[in-house]
């Protein structure tokens, strides 16, 4: 019998994905707090890929201690320059210093993805993506800020690259899936390999 899917996840992005590649699957948010499990992380000088992995390891063992018998998808993305992590912006203020910092300059998009099952993780997997940031004057910040409103505080970044967030870059190395927060290429493989799904 093949075990059902379950996301780990309540982001209406990574469900998207899911869904448009066929996938059938159950959505259940993780009952975690994020922040506690990433301040002893960073505190102890953990790199971005490692916060990731440990954030989305954390989310799939919490849903799978609840989902037995189920492949329990967990994911998270951190968003770095060199070894400095990024964090969602909390403000609008917040989001203006996030494109001034990024501006010019290319950062690393880190999204790691695992798989869990009865509360063990079986599989575990980190992508990147390289997006540069054109130079923003920041009479433009504020414009554009303005423009997309509330949305720039739901990603790491404060921009939606599937949005008006992709006239903020003049070059990108990676692919979609990574850029979203979901690597669907090497998740779909491992769900064949299990035979979670036809292959």
């Amino acid at each position: 019998m093949i075990p059902k899917l379950i996301l780990a996840s309540s982001s209406p992005f990574r469900r998207m994905l899911m869904k448009n590649a066929g996938l059938t699957f159950e959505a259940h948010a993780a009952h975690i707090d994020e922040r506690a499990v990433e301040a002893p992380l960073e505190r102890g000088g953990a790199t971005p890929d490692a916060v990731a992995l440990v954030l989305a390891k954390a989310k799939a063992k919490e849903v799978s201690d609840r989902f037995t018998a189920c492949l329990v998808i967990g994911s998270d993305q951190t968003m770095s320059i060199g070894q400095q992590t990024f964090h969602k912006p909390k403000s609008m203020i917040d989001a203006a210093n996030h494109l001034r910092v990024l501006s010019g300059k290319t950062h690393r998009l880190n999204s790691a993805i695992v798989i869990a099952y009865d509360g063990d993780v079986i599989w575990e997997h980190v992508s990147h993506a390289e997006l540069t940031m054109r130079s923003l004057q920041p009479d433009f910040i504020q414009r554009h800020l303005k423009r997309v409103g509330e949305k720039a505080l739901t990603s790491v970044g404060a921009y939606q690259l599937e949005g008006e967030g992709v006239q903020l870059f003049s070059r990108i190395d990676g692919d979609y899936f990574t850029i979203l927060g979901l690597p669907m290429l090497p998740l779909l493989e491992k769900l064949r390999e299990l035979g979670a799904i036809d292959g």
